[in-house]
């Protein structure tokens, strides 16, 4: 990498930003086809976030990605929004277009062709989703826009996917307890996990292992690290199809690429670059 005055800018803002998997992807994608471009990690701290935003311009910044916990908060800040970005009410990547700022969300996108490119279709499937965060909202629309037959959204707090409901009409609600999600589960055909169970080794399983009947094709973590959750070990054992988070956050990283540089991203060699970094294996 050659960094010198014709070299592009482009990174993360984050609080803490040093887990962060970006920089590699990115900056692999960038020799690969020889742009003179370098992605750098912010430390941004939440009282900070305004001054860091309103310096992109000036510093001729040509975009950044926002990670925990700026992807809301950064909103105010900018000039537009994208339609996804609109829906889903969060922020995951910056555009600079001239003096403004446009905000994305490429989260739902990432995701659909996540699961285009593990051949696994969502057209007239039922589909539980457990969470009504932020990305379980840009996963929800996409599923409706792909043709989803039924939609369950599970989550703690019932409001949140109420608020889901009235924005997209077409799924329906229901608590994150024993009896509602073993109810749903008996005629489900994708399970996704957006909450942030699984993290931690000591999580408890939000659903049993005998709840999953022979209708599962699939079920989603879009955690990943670690790369396999026991929700994933879980189904995997039962000889279910399983997608860990990585494929989703190399396909929402390379539409942040092409949102920058409007060139289509070397996927391979980013694929290659993220995977190194997890020690694990596509």
């Amino acid at each position: 990498m050659n960094i010198d005055g014709s070299t592009k800018i482009v990174g993360v803002f984050g609080w803490p930003v040093e887990h962060t998997a970006s920089p590699r992807m990115h900056n692999v994608a960038f020799e690969a086809l020889d742009l003179n471009w370098v992605y750098l990690p912010f430390e941004v701290k939440p009282d900070m976030l305004e001054p860091a935003v309103k310096a992109i311009i000036p510093l001729n910044i040509r975009g950044v990605n926002l990670t925990i916990p700026h992807k809301k908060d950064v909103i105010p800040f900018l000039d537009e929004l994208s339609s996804e970005a609109q829906f889903i009410g969060t922020v995951n990547t910056i555009v600079k277009k001239g003096n403004k700022l446009i905000g994305y969300n490429t989260d739902g996108q990432g995701f659909m062709r996540a699961l285009e490119e593990n051949k696994i279709s969502v057209l007239g499937k039922k589909v539980l989703i457990l969470g009504a965060g932020g990305a379980s909202f840009g996963i929800s629309r996409e599923l409706i826009l792909k043709g989803a037959d039924k939609l369950f959204v599970a989550n703690r707090t019932l409001k949140r996917t109420e608020d889901l409901k009235k924005m997209l009409g077409e799924i329906e609600v229901l608590p994150l307890e024993k009896d509602s999600l073993k109810s749903v589960l008996k005629g489900a055909d994708i399970v996704i996990n957006t909450t942030s169970v699984g993290m931690k080794k000591d999580d408890r399983l939000l659903i049993s292992e005998n709840w999953l009947g022979p209708s599962i094709e699939a079920v989603v973590d879009i955690i990943y690290s670690p790369p396999e959750t026991k929700l994933l070990r879980m189904a995997r054992k039962k000889n279910i199809k399983t997608i860990n988070g990585l494929d989703m956050l190399l396909h929402q990283g390379a539409l942040s690429f092409e949102l920058w540089t409007g060139k289509k991203a070397p996927i391979e060699v980013m694929r290659k670059a993220l995977y190194k970094k997890f020690k694990t294996r596509k």
